[in-house]
């Protein structure tokens, strides 16, 4: 496994834990920027369902993607012009999450009732590993049912939601909001 990011060799057995974990259809828990995340293999119908199905969230709404760089993004981001892949770059790894108009790729349950797909390069050091680790983007969707309080620990996972998850413990990224939404085409800001 080769990342850009310095994991301890506990982490590291976590995040190889992680990725069988994901590639049999998981959802595993790990601490993002600002809240814990819950997170799964995008392209896989049965972990996305038992993702929202974990989170009791409306389908409709759609996921977000997390990637460790913009070259994971590479599928999705297929047939954009250059103004809008500098603007992505421009931002990227940071704390905006862009809504990039589905060219296809997108599986229904990402994309919701949307025409786009909603995109984070993170800057965290281990989402960023574990993306690697796995080898491509995850799904990433805070880690709370609907209209609860996303988790702010590892223990609160626990309570939460069980052994229905894989935890990959570690430090939050000290930011105390989740990230900003923002449009892609029109540059508008959804979420602040």
């Amino acid at each position: 496994m080769s990342s850009r990011f310095d994991t301890s060799s506990v982490q590291h057995q976590q995040l190889k834990d992680a990725v069988v974990y994901l590639h049999d259809g998981g959802v595993v828990a790990y601490p993002t920027e600002a809240v814990w995340g819950l997170g799964c293999d995008p392209d896989n119908t049965e972990a996305l369902e038992r993702l929202v199905t974990l989170k009791a969230r409306d389908p409709a709404k759609g996921l977000i993607l997390i990637a460790s760089r913009i070259e994971q993004f590479a599928p999705w981001l297929a047939g954009l012009d250059d103004t809008h892949l500098a603007r992505l770059e421009a931002s990227w790894p940071g704390p905006v999450s862009w809504l990039v108009p589905d060219n296809g790729r997108a599986h229904p349950l990402v994309r919701g009732e949307h025409e786009s797909v909603a995109l984070r390069v993170s800057d965290h050091p281990l989402v960023g590993a574990l993306c690697d680790a796995f080898g491509g983007p995850l799904v990433s969707s805070s880690a709370n049912r609907a209209n609860e309080a996303p988790c702010l620990d590892a223990e609160e996972i626990r309570d939460v939601f069980g052994t229905h998850v894989l935890v990959v413990d570690g430090p939050l990224g000290g930011r105390t909001r989740p990230s900003e939404i923002r449009d892609l085409l029109t540059n508008d800001v959804l979420r602040d």
